[in-house]
């Protein structure tokens, strides 16, 4: 078998040929190893799943699956058909994500799913794994694209609400991730009054809790007075900014925490007055450290911008192709 033969990039998710297995795939699949638990990598319907524990709980509340589902826990591997080795790292997305290394007749390939390189106190960090072949996102695979440190925002959506307190902040954020992780670095940065959750966010952040993240006092907004939350940060998603739910706030500034606030146009075309720039993906430089960093004889990079990070890779005399898979989307930016 050629080199890397064993390994082959589909449409619909990458193939793993000696254990007929597939990673992230788009479709069911009899055999699926999953990163972790954002729509545009986990779905329902596999006959076995492998994955964390912390990502099958994600996948048992977001898509009700529970049958044929294999926790495997960090550091842990385990052996599939066709002598393949799996071991799930790290990958510092959000809770459970992991990155999927996988050994066979002397080679090994790491495939990153989504990662980012910044603390979080919500998931375990990243984990720099040498490798002959690196599968790396690029979401945020452009240049123009340098997330700023994240106390900084946070310290954006503290002032905001001091300089306003007869209005709310209402920030718009994913339900799975970004919002565990806005609300973890509020209480990190010293906020420990109430946060107030759109009904939508409940119960993925007593998921959290239910793994030992502590999010502090966290209430819905239907349980409160138009009173009560002035002065108050409440968390919704961001299909809620601007519909008819948010006109039970006292005068809400709106708000986005994403890294696609980066983008002016972006930021106005949801109407959003006060934009964070806040990601759980690598950005530009942490994408090209991180390659560096793991050194691959060869980079394969999808989901996102592939064009740039291939550019970058060949200049660098870094081996690299692009690859071209379906049912990728910007779901937890």
């Amino acid at each position: 078998m050629p080199d890397f033969a064993w390994i082959r990039p589909e449409p619909h998710g990458i193939h793993v040929v000696p254990a007929d297995c597939w990673i992230d795939p788009s479709i069911p699949v009899a055999n699926a190893l999953v990163t972790h638990g954002h729509a545009d990598h986990a779905r329902g319907g596999h006959g076995r799943t492998v994955a964390t524990p912390e990502t099958l709980a994600i996948m048992e509340l977001r898509y009700q699956t529970r049958e044929g589902a294999l926790p495997i826990q960090y550091g842990e591997t385990i052996r599939l058909p066709g002598e393949v080795d799996v071991t799930y790292v790290p990958a510092g997305h959000v809770l459970g994500s992991a990155q999927i290394v996988l050994e066979h007749a002397g080679e090994r390939v790491v495939v990153t799913g989504d990662y980012k390189r910044r603390p979080d106190p919500t998931c375990p960090p990243f984990e720099v794994v040498p490798c002959d072949v690196f599968v790396t996102e690029a979401t945020f695979g452009l240049p123009v694209f340098c997330h700023p440190p994240i106390e900084a925002e946070i310290a954006k959506l503290l002032k905001a609400r001091t300089d306003h307190p007869d209005r709310c902040v209402l920030v718009g954020a994913y339900a799975l991730g970004k919002a565990q992780r806005l609300i973890a670095e509020l209480r990190r940065a010293g906020h420990h009054d109430v946060i107030w959750l759109h009904g939508a966010m409940e119960r993925m952040c007593r998921l959290y809790e239910d793994f030992g993240v502590g999010l502090g006092d966290l209430r819905l907004v239907t349980d409160a007075g138009k009173d009560e939350l002035r002065g108050a940060i409440v968390v919704c998603p961001p299909s809620a900014l601007n519909d008819r739910w948010s006109r039970r706030l006292p005068d809400p500034i709106t708000a986005m925490a994403s890294g696609w606030m980066r983008v002016r146009q972006r930021a106005r075309q949801r109407n959003v007055e006060l934009p964070l720039v806040i990601s759980d993906h690598a950005d530009w430089g942490e994408l090209t450290r991180t390659i560096e960093e793991v050194n691959p004889g060869e980079s394969w990079i999808t989901h996102g911008r592939e064009e740039a990070l291939l550019r970058w890779c060949q200049l660098h005399q870094r081996r690299a192709r692009a690859l071209a898979l379906v049912g990728y989307e910007d779901e937890d930016d």
